[in-house]
């Protein structure tokens, strides 16, 4: 008889039912022949498949190692590039690397995988009937016998040059994420506490590095961004020391004020010539603060809306941001540039920062 495309190739077993023509156990009986054979019906075709299977398992592992070496060899960074070196064509060329080696060590494994399932383990199809939670004894017997024959049947214990080049693709796979932790780096400890302002160094302009003097900001209303002296080529240092300088007229700026050690006091002499400096990065989520309103001395965050005043401590009055801005104090230099006086006394950038 011709079997119909919805019938399975191979014998259908119904596990859980009684056998229609159940037999009395014999204890000197010989023991029960398994339902399935594991053996192929072509073992020529199937000795080819396994050849296959492994070949493309390893070269699985090889894309795999390919994958690992390419992101150790090839990275990506202004240390890693030459002079003169494109860093465009670098990245390029990673990229490029890492897709490739991971697209092929993917490809071979999910491959060699399906040549195993469809041409070496037989075409079984098996339905279970739903039983109480519970397993009888004779239930768990049959377990036992079953978990046997599904083990035969895959091929697993009966063709090791398979199943020891799979475990060999897989080991670079499973060693990748391991390798790709290192990007997440050391932990930042307190470094989020501290930037690299000190006693001394003098203020910049962020565009042109000119130092200033505070006859340079001596109009009323006028802001300005600075960053530490030295330290225009540091991203990292940026991150944290981006500053606004704000001059305001007589009389304009109130007594400014800073807990230090858990004591609010004052801050008056951390200004000059009624210039103060506020940290730009704003203490919500870390948006540079860039917008001022010289009528109502509000600096705002184009971010979220978070408003602070400017004339009374970048005190927070409107917006998600959960505290002031943090003030640098300053100090004019023997030459009479304006200089930090110290670094901020409170941590820079958004409220969890203060948690590294």
């Amino acid at each position: 008889m011709i079997q119909t495309p919805e019938e399975p190739l191979g014998p259908r077993r119904v596990i859980g039912t009684p056998s229609p023509a159940p037999r009395a156990v014999d204890a000197q009986a010989e023991p029960e022949q398994p339902a399935f054979s594991a053996d192929p019906p072509n073992v020529q075709h199937a000795k080819n498949a396994e050849r296959l299977v492994a070949a493309l398992f390893v070269l699985a592992f090889l894309a795999g190692c390919g994958f690992i070496a390419a992101y150790i060899g090839l990275e990506v960074g202004s240390s890693t590039i030459p002079k003169g070196g494109n860093d465009v064509v670098a990245v390029l060329r990673s990229n490029m690397a890492l897709g490739t080696s991971l697209a092929v060590a993917l490809l071979a494994l999910g491959t060699g995988s399906m040549i195993w399932v469809r041409h070496l383990t037989p075409d079984i199809e098996i339905a279970e009937e739903r039983h109480e939670l519970e397993s009888a004894p004779e239930d768990r017997r049959a377990f036992k016998r079953d978990f046997a024959e599904g083990a035969a049947i895959s091929q697993v214990t009966r063709r090791p040059l398979v199943r020891r080049t799979m475990l060999l693709a897989t080991a670079p796979l499973a060693l990748a994420p391991l390798v790709l932790l290192r990007d997440l780096g050391p932990l930042p400890q307190t470094d989020l506490r501290h930037t690299v302002w000190k006693k001394g160094l003098r203020a910049v302009t962020l565009g042109g590095l000119r130092p200033l003097r505070p006859a340079d900001i001596s109009t009323p209303g006028s802001m300005i961004t600075v960053i530490p002296e030295g330290y225009q080529d540091n991203d990292n240092a940026l991150a944290k020391a981006g500053v606004i300088l704000i001059k305001f007229g007589p009389g304009e700026l109130h007594i400014p004020t800073n807990y230090n050690g858990g004591t609010l006091v004052s801050t008056m002499n951390w200004t000059i010539d009624n210039i103060v400096a506020y940290s730009k990065i704003c203490t919500h989520v870390g948006c540079p603060v860039a917008l001022y309103e010289q009528t109502t001395h509000h600096i705002l965050c184009p971010c979220h809306q978070s408003t602070f005043d400017a004339a009374n401590g970048a005190n927070v009055i409107f917006g998600p941001a959960a505290r002031a801005l943090p003030q640098l104090p300053l100090m004019l230099t023997s030459e009479g540039y304006i200089a930090a006086a110290s670094d901020f006394t409170q941590p820079v950038g958004p409220s969890f920062w203060e948690r590294g």
